[in-house]
């Protein structure tokens, strides 16, 4: 259960937020959450038992991917801002997730010759301008939503006032010396922000007459498209997700007991990537968004000592669970935007962090400087001044109209073109009066 706490937010809060962002009607809303639950469970269950070649034998816990949200909200957008049907825009999704799955199984096998090309320069870069594309995305629910912005409610006192109270919850928890509450300080936001929303009157009414007892698994519910342009982020997107995969999976290694190097070490993260792709592709054909392995039962498996990949059965049963029954996903359709926002917007930040993490470890010379600045600048800059592109070639403008592709491939491919000179160290002194810290 305390694996269950630390990973459910994480899993239903990409589909919330693209539902909303997409308007689906709240009867598709309900499925696509149920389905993500459902598939992170079997996708956990794959990945904890480790069938033949897939699945690294860990206790990974598989969840729905944060990192594809931006590229995933604007393929449905531009479906439906052209005149087609949310069918259309969910049927073009699922075919960009599923086809991109492919990439990452065929990166599983040759992770040797990917890490030639994705340096920690490039991951990092790239990971923090997902973070900083998604903040947007967080600020825009703070506000109360799309719909807040179509009624002339947005940013609204008592929006702003329920989010930062949600966000002001979670750091306390989260700063508590008391490890089950700092795990379960999302949570607890959450529960706390829904319960005074409700009393503010900001909960729209809970209606089960037409929610279903049982919402089976249908595979490809909404059909299934293609458009190239559209896919070249989901590129980028499941190469670095393969980095970060490898990263998860060696720390699940290190705080399980595990070896972190050697032919073991190798096949689990062979096995564990070869694993991440196959269960996105499955929850590609069950209606859902690509599924990644989550590092937030890290902490868990850390404050128990208890890292049994047995125990990731016990978790694939109660998300499967979960998942079939509607209900679930009823109550947190319910879940006012403004406190999903207070919650999703340190998320956010945290995902930037992640990818500063990555750039400490990374020489800061003139040439990543370089490359970090330009990355973020076009990235950014694509992101909140979408409208750039628009005169371009629809081709061209298909592949730039993603701040996270726009910025992961100039990243990429200045990091292929510069020349490293070992030499162009940029002096701490340089560049600021902050006295370099002590390693």
């Amino acid at each position: 259960m305390q694996h269950v706490l630390a990973v459910f937010v994480g899993i239903i809060t990409p589909p919330l937020l693209i539902s909303n962002a997409l308007e689906l009607p709240p009867e598709d809303t309900r499925y696509i959450v149920s389905m993500s639950l459902f598939i992170s469970g079997i996708c956990t269950f794959i990945q904890a038992k480790r069938i033949g070649p897939v699945g690294s034998g860990l206790l990974s816990i598989q969840g729905t991917s944060f990192s594809f949200l931006g590229p995933i909200i604007t393929a449905g957008l531009a479906v439906t801002k052209s005149g087609g049907s949310v069918q259309q825009a969910l049927s073009l999704i699922f075919g960009l997730c599923f086809f991109g799955a492919f990439i990452e199984i065929f990166l599983s096998r040759f992770l040797h010759l990917a890490s030639k090309i994705i340096t920690p320069l490039v991951t990092g870069t790239i990971v923090m301008i997902i973070g900083l594309t998604l903040i947007k995305t967080g600020v825009i629910s703070m506000g109360g939503g799309a719909v807040a912005l179509k009624n002339g409610t947005f940013g609204d006192p008592k929006n702003i006032g329920v989010s930062m109270m949600v966000l002001a919850i979670i750091i306390f928890f989260n700063r508590s010396k008391n490890p089950y509450l700092r795990m379960a300080s999302v949570v607890i936001g959450l529960v706390i922000g829904y319960i005074v929303a409700l009393f503010l009157g900001m909960v729209p009414p809970l209606n089960l007459a037409n929610v279903p007892v049982i919402a089976p698994p249908i595979p490809f519910r909404y059909g299934m498209s293609f458009n190239f342009s559209a896919f070249i982020p989901f590129i980028l997107l499941y190469i670095i997700t393969t980095i970060e995969t490898i990263g998860d999976l060696t720390a699940t290694s290190a705080v399980s007991g595990e070896p972190v190097k050697g032919g073991l070490y190798m096949r689990r993260i062979k096995g564990g990537v070869l694993g991440d792709g196959v269960n996105s592709l499955i929850a590609a054909v069950f209606n859902t968004f690509p599924n990644t392995t989550f590092s937030q039962n890290n902490g868990v498996i850390q404050i128990t000592g208890v890292g049994s990949r047995y125990i990731g059965f016990f978790i694939a049963g109660i998300l499967s669970l979960l998942g079939i029954f509607p209900i679930v996903a009823a109550i947190f359709q319910t879940l006012p935007q403004p406190v999903l926002g207070g919650a999703t917007i340190i998320m956010f930040g945290s995902i930037v962090f992640a990818g500063i993490n990555i750039l400490a470890g990374v020489p800061l010379d003139r040439r990543a400087l370089i490359i970090i600045g330009t990355s973020l600048a076009i990235g950014l800059g694509v992101t909140y001044t979408p409208e750039i592109v628009d005169k371009l070639h629809p081709t061209i403008k298909g592949v730039f109209s993603s701040g996270i592709s726009a910025g992961g491939l100039t990243a990429i491919v200045l990091n292929l073109v510069l020349p490293r000179e070992e030499a162009d160290e940029v002096q701490v002194s340089e560049l600021d009066e902050v006295e370099q810290p002590v390693s």
